[in-house]
């Protein structure tokens, strides 16, 4: 485990976002972390793509493959 600085600003975002989701701060922080990620190594995959294949198949996704 690490600590990561982030702007106010962001930490707020991150704050209200985990209200609404019903996510601790962390958990929150680190779900866009993670989907940040994905997208990155995924770029022709949208959002709902994404989740769905996260669910599905998380290990290719991390290696940057979809199909």
């Amino acid at each position: 485990m690490g600590i990561v600085k982030i702007s106010d600003q962001l930490h707020e975002q991150i704050r209200v976002a985990s209200d609404a989701m019903d996510r601790s701060i962390n958990a929150q922080a680190e779900f866009w972390i993670k989907i940040g990620l994905l997208a990155e190594l995924n770029p022709h995959l949208g959002y709902n793509d994404l989740i769905n294949k996260l669910l599905l198949n998380k290990s290719d996704l991390i290696r940057g493959r979809s199909e």
